[in-house]
């Protein structure tokens, strides 16, 4: 992991925002910018890796978190923010929502590769 981080953080299209209390981390979230060829071809940011400890949840992490993600794109010219959860993490969906995302009128798809 220390390896990974070292190489993204050189990589201008990785963004880490991290949650501090008392020194220690409790929340992190990566945003990656994407170019595109569609539309007006601007660029749109992913979000990955969106987490906080169970302990920290409802305190206002996670929305500071989302709004410096959003924050951050918006500085990129990003029309478009996107993250992907599992069907099962009722928890992070009424989250997500309640930040304003909207899980109608998409289909997420993943496939796994390599037997992982």
């Amino acid at each position: 992991m220390a390896e990974m981080f070292q190489r993204l953080s050189k990589d201008k299209d990785y963004v880490l925002f991290a949650a501090k209390q008392n020194d220690v981390l409790v929340g992190f979230c990566m945003g990656v910018v994407c170019q595109s060829l569609y539309g007006d071809c601007s660029p749109f940011m992913v979000i990955e890796d969106f987490i906080v400890d169970k302990q920290c949840r409802r305190t206002g992490i996670g929305t500071a978190l989302m709004s410096s993600a959003e924050q951050y794109a918006i500085g990129c010219g990003c029309s478009l923010v996107i993250l992907v959860t599992e069907n099962d993490r009722e928890d992070a969906h009424r989250f997500y929502e309640s930040q304003g995302y909207s899980p109608g009128g998409h289909k997420g798809f993943k496939k796994q590769l390599g037997g992982q």
